[in-house]
């Protein structure tokens, strides 16, 4: 991860961070203007894009890209075992909620997000998190190493509510992967948002950030309750 995420600062009194997480092959420039568009509305709101790490990917015959960890097939995504890259990212990625911590916004005014392998990572961290952060969101992502993690899921990441966007014509992260994730995490006992974009390929469209900014709007709020 670079040692400076990007950064989209707050319109107004910053009480609320979304930390979003790219996907593969991209960096945190790609979803900017997202959080440009959405800082718009949310004015309180900090947007935190981190990089990823260039190394060699598997699926794209062993090229250096920016990843979060090593993907050797989306045809058995339940069962990707890059743990020790997984740890890794989780770390970095730890460590940049530790940073907000430290600045003084509360645990449940921290959203963490991702797109594909981005969501992925959102939701190894979070399950996995003794924090309980003030939402996670998944946009056309998947729950890498489904048992594990589920098996290692705290207590208190039952209570963040979790927003789940999938197109059902991604050709990447298949839609079935998306809508089988949030079946696992609903049967564990997790508040699922599960929204469907009819048409829609592996990327993101008006609605679902509109439903997004719905999300963001109720669960950390402008106007915070003492």
């Amino acid at each position: 991860m670079s040692v400076t995420p990007l950064i989209v600062k707050a319109r107004g009194l910053h009480t609320a961070s979304v930390i979003f997480i790219h996907g593969l092959g991209d960096s945190g420039y790609g979803w900017k203007d997202m959080a440009a568009d959405l800082s718009s509305k949310l004015p309180h709101v900090k947007f935190i894009l981190p990089h990823a790490p260039e190394q060699p990917v598997t699926i794209n015959n062993g090229f250096r890209m920016p990843s979060w960890y090593d993907i050797k097939s989306l045809s058995k995504i339940a069962n990707d075992d890059d743990e020790v890259g997984m740890n890794a990212s989780m770390m970095k990625i730890n460590q940049v909620i530790r940073s907000e911590l430290d600045a003084g916004i509360p645990a449940n005014r921290i959203v963490l997000g991702g797109f594909s392998q981005g969501g992925a990572m959102t939701l190894f961290t979070g399950l996995q998190s003794e924090l309980q952060l003030g939402g996670l969101v998944v946009l056309s992502g998947y729950l890498p190493m489904r048992e594990r993690v589920l098996a290692r899921a705290t207590d208190c990441s039952k209570k963040i509510p979790i927003f789940q966007g999938h197109g059902t014509a991604d050709e990447v992260v298949m839609y079935q992967y998306g809508k089988m994730t949030s079946d696992a995490l609903t049967n564990s006992g997790y508040n699922v948002e599960f929204n469907s974009y009819d048409y829609m390929g592996h990327s993101a469209c008006s609605q679902e950030l509109d439903d997004l900014k719905d999300f963001l709007q109720k669960n950390i709020p402008e106007n915070v309750v003492a």
